[in-house]
């Protein structure tokens, strides 16, 4: 496969993944957003939204100050934000126009109905009461494209760049939301109303609620959620499982290239080597949020190590 069909499908995968998180983010802050008023700590709920998006600094240069309407608008719909939901859903269907024979309809209808909704949704969407309706859209429509994808790709080197992007897009955004929340999940903020909402927030954020009842069957306790979305693998989008299907998916481009391994495969297996050693325990007793960073930078560093030996050339 040419190393520009590659990257297209990579960052399709990407972008696709990268506007459903962050619509799940916003609909975390939007939950909190009450509660945390009620305490004066709104714009605390406002600014760790911007890093878990990993756009803190982008709206930080702008001058802005942190508001749920800035934060909402950057997020959503800022042409001035490569990473807005508005900017991700042109970018994938750019990518996927790119290499449009190599997916399927489905996909690309998947793709392509996404861009033309979204450009008629983009006048209203972050009125206050069509917000929480378009995050809603959002999500329902990565969850089509990923299913378009899983039921009718083939599964060979397109299918793998595909996969590729969007479990490391989910693994790296995983990370960011705990990172986000290190505050309510260790140390004296992990206890009270508001710090157990925010547990509850952040499972909502990943779709994990009732998996959590249903893996320890008690109520929520800081240390367990973040055993859950480390450590699990039942959990799709927990680190571990998100970083097995990176390494699986980097060991099968690799098979289909004549073996063609290097630092991907290498940073990936330690990555989740790592991860089946975890212990939720040695990660809080070592700091929770420089854990995290730590991760969040193996991820960029994976990510660079991808471009440079797959899709740059």
């Amino acid at each position: 496969m040419l190393s520009r069909t590659a990257d297209s499908l990579y960052w399709v995968g990407r972008y696709t993944e990268r506007a459903g998180n962050i619509a799940r983010g916003m609909q975390v802050a939007l939950r909190m957003q009450g509660l945390a008023g009620s305490l004066g700590r709104d714009r605390d709920e406002w600014r760790a939204l911007l890093v878990s998006a990993g756009a803190e600094p982008g709206f930080r240069a702008t001058g802005k100050e942190v508001t749920p309407d800035a934060v909402i608008g950057w997020l959503a719909l800022d042409p001035a934000n490569p990473s807005s939901i508005a900017n991700c859903i042109e970018a994938a269907r750019r990518n996927g126009r790119a290499v449009r024979t190599a997916l399927t309809v489905d996909m690309w209808e998947a793709l392509n109905d996404t861009w033309r909704e979204m450009r008629a949704r983009a006048a209203s969407a972050t009125d206050a009461d069509a917000l929480p309706g378009f995050l809603d859209w959002v999500r329902a429509r990565t969850l089509l494209f990923n299913g378009a994808a899983a039921d009718t790709m083939l599964r060979d080197e397109g299918w793998l760049f595909v996969h590729l992007g969007v479990m490391l897009e989910r693994a790296d955004n995983t990370a960011r939301l705990l990172d986000s929340k290190h505050r309510a999940l260790s140390g004296p903020g992990a206890e009270g109303a508001v710090a157990y909402a925010e547990w509850q927030a952040l499972l909502r954020s990943v779709s994990a609620l009732r998996a959590f009842q249903h893996v320890y069957h008690t109520r929520l306790d800081p240390r367990l959620v973040v055993e859950l979305m480390l450590f699990r693998e039942e959990l799709p989008r927990s680190l571990i499982s998100c970083h097995a299907r990176v390494l699986n998916a980097l060991e099968r481009i690799a098979e289909r290239t004549g073996g063609r391994r290097g630092d991907p495969q290498r940073i990936a297996a330690e990555i989740t080597d790592d991860l089946s050693k975890g212990r939720v325990e040695a990660v809080m007793a070592g700091g929770l949020h420089d854990w995290l960073t730590a991760q969040i930078d193996r991820n960029i560093e994976l990510g660079n190590a991808i471009q440079a030996l797959y899709l740059d050339g």
